[in-house]
C-alpha cells in the first residue's frame, strides 16, 4: 500500500508538470494583449516582463526578433522591447518558480502584483463555500438516498426519485437567477450581491445562503441517486439475506451490513464531487459577485491576463490530480479488504 501511495503521487506530479507545461506553452502562443495606457504607465508592465525572462530590452531595432512590441523613450533613449520565444519563455518560467517561486505577474487586473498572490486573496473564498456546500449535501442526500431505498416501489421512493430526475437537470446558475429574483428582489430577505468586507457578520451570512444552497442542490440530488442505487443492489445480495436468517432484524442487517457497503463507493465520491462544485461555481460566483477563483478565472480570461489565467488554471489542475489521488487511496481505509497495489 505505501509503495502503491508514493507512485500514485510521483505519477501525480509527474502528469501535473506536463499539464502544466502544455498550457504554458499554449497560453504563450497567444498574441501579447498590450496595455493600454501612456507609455510611461505601461513601461513597468514591460520591465517586470523583461526580469521575468518573456522579453528583452534594447536600444536599437533587433530584426531577429520580429516586431518589436514597445517603443520607450527615456532619458533621451529609446528602448525596443521584443518577446522572446516561447520555448525561452517556458525555461524562464520553470527557472522562476524553482528559483523564487514566481509565476508571473498579472498585466491588466493588478499591474504587476504576483499572480499567485491575486489567486490566495480568492482561494479561501471559494475552498470555504465549497466546503459548507458538501457539508450541507452530504448527510441531506445520503438520507434521502437511505430513505428512498427503504421505501422501494412505494409512494414515497416514487416521489423522491421523480424530483430527483427533475431537479438534478437545474444547473446551478439557473436556480441561484431563480432564487435570487424571489429572495433578494421581490421579497427583499437576502441580500442581492455577496456582502463587501465592512458589513455586519450578520449580514454576511445571509450572504452565503444562496451560494451555499444553488451549489450543493445538484449534489443533493446526485447522492441521493447514487445512495439509492448502492443500497437497493446491497439489499438484494446473498450476504445480507444470509443475516436476516441468523437472527438480525431488518434494522440491524441494514445498518451493519448494509450501509457499510454501500458506502464504499460512495464515500470517495464526496472527494470528486467537491471538485466538480469547484468547477462549477464559476458563473455563480459572476451572478452573485462572489470574490473567487471562479470569477478571476472569467476576469482573466476577458482581460487576456494570461499570467493570472493560467495560475487559476493550475489550482484546478492540481486540486483535480490531488484529489484523485486521496481517491484512490480512501479506498483501502474505508473497506480494509481493499488494498492497492498488493501483490496477487
Amino acid at each position: 500500500m505505501t509503495k502503491y501511495v508514493i507512485k500514485r503521487i510521483i505519477l501525480a506530479l509527474c502528469t501535473a508538470f506536463i499539464i502544466l507545461s502544455l498550457t504554458f506553452i499554449l497560453i504563450k502562443l497567444l498574441p501579447f494583449e498590450k496595455p493600454i495606457g501612456q507609455a510611461s504607465q505601461v513601461a513597468p508592465i514591460y520591465e517586470k516582463q523583461v526580469q521575468l525572462g518573456y522579453f528583452k530590452k534594447f536600444m536599437t531595432i533587433q530584426p531577429q526578433y520580429g516586431e518589436y512590441i514597445f517603443k520607450y523613450e527615456f532619458d533621451k533613449t529609446t528602448y525596443y522591447y521584443y518577446e522572446v520565444p516561447v520555448m525561452q519563455q517556458y525555461f524562464s518560467w520553470i527557472k522562476n518558480i524553482v528559483t523564487e517561486w514566481n509565476w508571473g505577474v498579472s498585466t491588466s487586473i493588478a499591474v504587476n502584483v504576483d499572480a499567485t498572490v491575486l489567486i490566495g486573496e480568492r482561494l479561501v473564498v471559494s475552498i470555504w463555500i465549497n466546503i459548507l456546500s458538501v457539508i450541507f449535501s452530504v448527510p441531506i442526500g445520503i438520507l434521502l438516498g437511505i430513505w428512498a431505498a427503504l421505501k422501494k416501489n412505494k409512494t414515497t421512493d416514487h416521489i423522491i426519485s421523480t424530483s430527483v430526475m427533475i431537479f438534478i437537470s437545474v444547473p446551478s446558475f439557473v436556480l441561484i437567477t431563480f432564487l435570487m429574483l424571489i429572495f433578494c428582489y421581490n421579497w427583499k430577505v437576502l441580500p442581492t450581491q455577496w456582502p463587501a468586507s465592512t458589513d455586519p457578520t450578520s449580514y454576511k451570512i445571509l450572504g452565503y445562503i444562496l451560494p451555499v444552497f444553488c451549489l450543493s442542490f445538484g449534489s443533493i440530488c446526485g447522492y441521493c441517486r447514487f445512495t439509492r442505487a448502492e443500497l437497493c443492489e446491497v439489499m438484494s445480495s446473498e450476504y445480507l439475506l444470509l443475516a436476516r436468517t441468523k437472527g438480525l432484524t431488518k434494522r440491524q442487517a441494514i445498518m451493519r451490513h448494509a450501509l457499510r457497503n454501500a458506502m464504499v463507493p460512495i464515500v470517495p465520491s464526496i472527494l470528486s464531487e467537491f471538485i466538480g462544485i469547484l468547477g462549477g461555481s464559476m458563473i455563480l460566483e459572476n451572478l452573485y459577485g462572489i470574490p473567487g477563483i471562479g470569477r478571476l478565472f472569467v476576469m482573466a480570461l476577458n482581460a487576456k491576463d494570461y499570467s493570472v489565467l493560467f495560475v487559476d488554471m493550475a489550482i484546478f489542475t492540481t486540486l483535480s490530480l490531488l484529489a484523485g489521488v486521496v481517491l484512490d487511496i480512501s479506498y483501502g481505509f474505508i473497506d480494509p479488504r481493499i488494498r492497492m497495489g498488493a501483490k496477487k
